[in-house]
């Protein structure tokens, strides 16, 4: 990749969320003894290069453990109560001067580092345009937010994510690829004994 593109790219992993339909917290729940934000580092830590922040709640002692040996930075969202979009706009705010954000949640445990890359290369070719993992006609994060669209993400309110926003915007604005390893997120005990059990075979 572009050394030069990839010091203007910055990656916000979104761990900061109470997890209420899990019962515990994502970020922390083990598959095979790793923990799914050590997993979603690891594969934001393949595209060498991009300075990783982490958004987390306050009195996260066992979620820095996660990064230990890792470059990482760390970011308290002491207003998680407003939902999802909170940590967003944390988010812009911790990389407010780069020219694009690679934004991206602590749930998926199949995400391959690879597809993160060909994300990053489809954004590199167009760097002015929004690219975004595919989702039905629009699409959602993972997704590589660039900076002219930093104002318009920090009006999104409550839990509403980043999917309206790329919906609203013109074809010739926005990037969307299939990525598979992507697509089985945890929300749910059953989601995570579902990829427990996955793991197994």
């Amino acid at each position: 990749m572009k050394a030069n593109s990839l010091c203007r790219l910055k990656i916000i992993i979104l761990a900061a969320g109470f997890s209420s339909r899990l019962g515990q917290s994502k970020a922390l729940a083990r598959i095979h003894g790793i923990s799914l934000l050590r997993r979603t580092l690891t594969a934001a830590a393949g595209l060498r290069g991009p300075l990783i922040t982490v958004l987390i709640p306050h009195k996260a002692a066992q979620y820095r453990r996660e990064g230990r040996g890792m470059r990482v930075g760390w970011a308290v969202n002491t207003r998680r109560a407003q939902g999802l979009s909170s940590s967003v706009r944390l988010g812009i705010a911790a990389a407010r001067h780069s020219a694009g954000i690679l934004i991206m949640p602590a749930d998926l445990a199949n995400l391959k580092a690879w597809e993160l890359k060909r994300l990053v290369h489809r954004w590199q070719a167009a760097p002015r345009r929004l690219v975004a993992r595919r989702i039905g006609l629009s699409g959602g994060i993972p997704l590589i937010l660039p900076h002219w669209l930093y104002g318009r993400a920090l009006t999104i309110d409550g839990d509403a994510g980043l999917r309206h926003l790329v919906g609203q915007l013109a074809a010739e604005q926005r990037v969307l690829m299939e990525l598979p390893s992507a697509a089985a997120d945890v929300d749910t005990p059953e989601d995570l004994h579902n990829v427990r059990r996955r793991y197994r075979c």
